[in-house]
């Protein structure tokens, strides 16, 4: 949710060097990543893809949301519909990249890598992108002027 979150709530050039600067942390070894891991190893696992595509999803959610609306627009103000596309594209975006990389580094085929590494977190990230549209539409406006 901290990916597409980011994407929503910062202009595309802020968004993704957000997330490289997350990565690069990680990378060094900060315990920044899925339960407080770090290190090179993970990008390398069966894992990397959706790490490594977190940043073009942070961007993507962001470019969206904000698409014909000019470099200031913001997300709060941003029709539900385009909300909803906006973050379902950057949860698609990471399973996109994520997917074949699971199943490359784990030796499965293409189905079992979607069934392990898809199908279990579909729940949570339906969840979380309602939380995050309830959330846009809720916040004060002024609290939104701050962050983007």
């Amino acid at each position: 949710m901290f990916v597409i979150f980011t994407g929503l709530v910062l202009p595309p050039p802020w968004a993704i060097m957000t997330l490289l600067v997350y990565l690069l942390l990680g990378a060094a070894g900060m315990p920044v990543l899925a339960g407080g891991a770090g290190g090179l190893a993970h990008f390398a696992g069966p894992t990397g893809g959706f790490l490594l595509a977190y940043p073009a999803a942070a961007w993507l959610t962001s470019f969206l949301v904000r698409f014909g609306r000019g470099p200031t627009a913001r997300a709060h103000d941003a029709s539900t519909l385009r909300q909803v596309t906006a973050i379902v594209a950057g949860f698609l975006l990471v399973y996109a990249a994520g997917i074949p990389r699971l199943a490359a580094v784990a030796a499965l085929p293409l189905n079992r890598a979607l069934w392990i590494g898809m199908v279990p977190f579909l729940p949570g990230d339906i969840l979380k992108a309602v939380a995050l549209v309830v959330l846009l539409r809720t916040l004060p406006a002024s609290l939104w002027r701050s962050w983007s």
